[in-house]
C-alpha cells in the first residue's frame, strides 16, 4: 500500500477509507473494535492507519459515543510508593486505551470536603477510581453517587466482597504472613511489627497477616508499634524497639519505616542483620540499594493501577463485566537485612 499527498497524523478517516478501499463507516467500525469486520479488511484498515499516522478525536469520538474518554482517580496521596505507582499503572493502560486521566486529590477527610472533591470529579465525566487507603479515600469511595462508574483500589478486604463492589486489591495479609514466617524460620523467638495506619479498621491487613503467623508459630505477640508513613516515624520507632535488648527481629509496614529503622539501629549501635533482623514491605525501588539491602515483600503496584482501569474500562465500553479480583500474589524477596538470631 502506498499513499501520498498527506502529512503524517493529519490525515482524516475518509483518507484512511480510500487508501483501504473501503467506507468510512468501515473504518469506523475497525477504530472502535466492532466485530462485524472481515479479518482481511481489519487488517488493510488498520495498515493504512498506521501508514497515515491517523488518530482518532477523542473529543468527536466522545460525542459520538455520548460519553466521555476520561478518567479521574480520586486519592489523598501521590507520593508514597504504593498512591505513586497505582497512579502510574492508571496512566499507563489509560493511555493505551486513548483516555485521558485526571488527578483529584483528597486533602481532608473531613465529610464535606470529600463531597466536593467528589463532585468536582463527577462533573468532569467519564468514570472514577479511588484509592481507598485512607480515612478520606474510604470515604470519597462510599460518596460516589450512584450510577457513577467506580472502582475502588481497597485493603485486603476481610472476606470476598460481592460481585456489585468493582474493587481490586493485593493480599497484604498473605505478604505479612510470609515474611514474618520467614523471620521466624530464622529462629527468631518473636517478630515485632512498625505499623501503617489502616483505612477501614483497628486492625490492618498486614497487621493481620503478621499476627496469624506469630499465632500458629506458638510466639509471643508484641504489641505493634505505630509508625506512621515515613522514615521518620520508621526511625522513631526504631529508636524505641533499639532500646530493647530482647528485640531480635521487625517487620516494617513498608520500605520507608523500615529506612528509617535501620538508620536508628545504626545509630544505636546495634547491626543488621548480626543482632536485629528488618524486613520492609512493598519492594520499593530504594530497597535493594539500602546498606544492607533490605528483605522485603513484593507487591506489583503498577499492575493494581492496570487492573482498576480494565475494570472501569469494561463498564465504561460495556464489554466486560464487574467482578472484584484480588491482582496480585505477594513476593517474598530475601536480601541481606535478615539472618539468625544472636547467639
Amino acid at each position: 500500500m502506498n499513499v501520498t499527498g498527506h502529512t503524517r497524523g493529519s490525515s482524516s478517516i475518509r483518507d484512511v477509507a480510500a487508501a483501504a478501499g473501503v467506507s468510512y463507516q468501515t473504518v469506523s467500525r475497525v477504530i472502535n473494535g466492532h466485530p462485524s469486520v472481515r479479518q482481511s479488511t481489519r487488517e488493510r484498515v488498520l495498515a493504512a492507519i498506521d501508514e497515515l499516522g491517523f488518530r482518532r478525536n477523542a473529543t468527536a469520538l466522545a460525542l459520538a459515543r455520548g460519553r466521555s474518554r476520561a478518567v479521574t482517580v480520586l486519592t489523598a496521596n501521590t507520593t508514597h510508593y504504593g498512591y505513586a505507582s497505582i497512579l502510574q499503572g492508571v496512566e499507563e493502560a489509560a493511555r493505551a486505551a486513548a483516555y485521558s486521566v485526571g488527578v483529584g486529590v483528597l486533602e481532608s477527610a473531613d465529610e464535606a470536603a470529600v463531597t466536593v472533591e467528589v463532585q468536582r470529579a463527577a462533573d468532569a465525566g467519564g468514570g472514577l477510581i479511588v484509592i481507598a487507603y485512607d480515612p478520606a479515600g474510604v470515604r470519597a469511595l462510599e460518596s460516589v453517587p450512584a450510577g457513577l462508574p467506580v472502582v475502588g483500589v481497597v485493603e485486603t478486604p476481610a472476606s470476598d466482597p460481592t460481585g456489585d463492589r468493582p474493587w481490586v486489591w493485593t493480599d497484604d495479609r498473605e505478604a505479612a504472613y510470609e515474611v514474618t514466617r520467614h523471620l521466624l524460620s530464622l529462629g527468631h523467638e518473636t517478630v515485632h511489627y512498625v505499623a501503617i495506619p489502616s483505612s477501614t479498621r483497628r486492625t490492618s491487613a498486614r497487621t493481620g497477616g503478621w499476627r496469624q503467623a506469630l499465632k500458629e508459630a506458638g510466639a509471643p505477640e508484641p504489641p505493634p508499634v505505630q509508625g506512621g508513613w515515613g522514615p521518620a516515624g520508621g526511625h522513631a520507632a526504631g529508636l524505641e524497639l533499639a532500646r530493647d535488648p530482647s528485640v531480635t527481629a521487625v517487620l516494617c509496614g513498608n520500605d520507608d519505616l523500615a529506612l528509617g529503622v535501620l538508620r536508628a539501629l545504626h545509630e544505636a549501635g546495634r547491626s543488621v542483620p548480626g543482632e536485629v533482623s528488618v524486613a520492609g514491605f512493598d519492594d520499593a525501588p530504594h530497597s535493594a540499594y539500602l546498606t544492607p539491602s533490605l528483605t522485603t515483600v513484593r507487591l506489583d503496584f503498577t499492575g493494581l493501577g492496570r487492573a482498576a482501569f480494565a475494570l472501569l474500562h469494561g463498564v465504561l465500553e460495556e464489554s466486560a463485566p464487574v467482578a472484584p479480583r484480588r491482582v496480585s500474589v505477594p513476593e517474598l524477596v530475601v536480601r541481606e537485612s535478615s539472618g539468625r538470631p544472636p547467639a
